[in-house]
């Protein structure tokens, strides 16, 4: 090959062209998305009531949402909430993704469409469902915390473990059966080589399947609203009932420390995907 052929040719105009289009499409993409996030978090440090006009910079809202005892109650109940409904969500899911991909029975097809019935519905619907069905029930009310949390988190568990089985299934897809019937040639039982073939496999989608529905449950407003009690409010209720009268750097600052945990939590799940990945290349530990 000559120096002439191999070197690189210069782009043309067309190319310029596409390329700064596509740029400048990214870029107000970006801007779209996360610039009244952005927004939130500046006005979260503004020092004026009104929150319209920069009137200076201040930590006193932050102080003023840690000392505000009924937005603390309920980012506790969120993430109470959120946390039982991870672990429950995770469970269910990766067992009914394993089922699914594994197993053939009667009516599969319709089982794997009842299963995606809560991520097509709309979730007015499903919390209107929740309701109806709670109050059909006789769901206790007055209970004691956490129990009074229950009606709330059955409903999101309900709502996120279709969504753990989608991912799982998902990473399940492209997993060589023969590893598995390699383990049990060799002596491992049904539940050894779930642990030690399947799991570690899944495990990727296991920390993108919890981490969904965490987020789901922590952020969730509409099944929440029908299905709290009176005594348990959330986060995202408490929080819209403070929107409604106005918008104040305390709730922006509120809302400022959901989003850092979740970022916490985001880098912690892309974190173990990371290493889970790194093990599974040849020469790694």
């Amino acid at each position: 090959m000559s120096a002439a052929a191999g070197r690189r040719l210069a782009p043309g105009p067309l190319e310029y062209g596409r390329r700064a289009w596509m740029r400048l499409t990214l870029l107000a993409t970006f801007v779209f998305l996360y610039a009244p996030i952005a927004t939130l978090i500046a006005f979260s440090f503004n020092d004026s009531r009104r929150n319209i006009v920069w009137r200076g910079f201040t930590f006193k809202y932050y102080e003023k949402a840690w000392n505000n005892d009924s937005l603390i109650e309920a980012f506790v109940n969120s993430l109470t909430i959120a946390f039982v409904s991870t672990l429950a969500s995770t469970v269910l899911g990766t067992l009914a993704a394993v089922a699914l991909w594994r197993f053939r029975f009667p009516f599969k097809g319709p089982h794997e469409a009842a299963m995606a019935l809560p991520i097509v519905i709309p979730e007015i619907c499903m919390g209107v469902a929740m309701l109806a069905f709670f109050a059909r029930i006789g769901w206790p009310t007055g209970l004691p915390w956490p129990l009074n949390l229950g009606a709330i988190t059955i409903a999101h568990i309900s709502f996120s473990f279709p969504f753990v089985a989608v991912v799982v299934r998902a990473r399940l897809a492209n997993f060589n059966r023969e590893l598995d019937e390699a383990a049990r040639d060799l002596g491992a039982s049904e539940w050894q080589a779930f642990r030690d073939v399947l799991v570690p496999y899944m495990l990727p989608g296991l920390v993108a399947g919890a981490l969904l529905a965490f987020t789901l449950s922590l952020d969730d407003f509409v099944i929440t609203f029908f299905t709290s009690g009176p005594d348990t409010v959330t986060f995202p209720v408490k929080v819209y009932s403070m929107v409604r009268f106005s918008v104040t750097p305390e709730v922006n600052a509120a809302s400022t420390v959901l989003i850092a945990i979740t970022l916490l939590i985001t880098g912690i799940a892309l974190w173990l995907q990371g290493r889970s990945g790194a093990r599974q290349l040849p020469g790694k530990g």
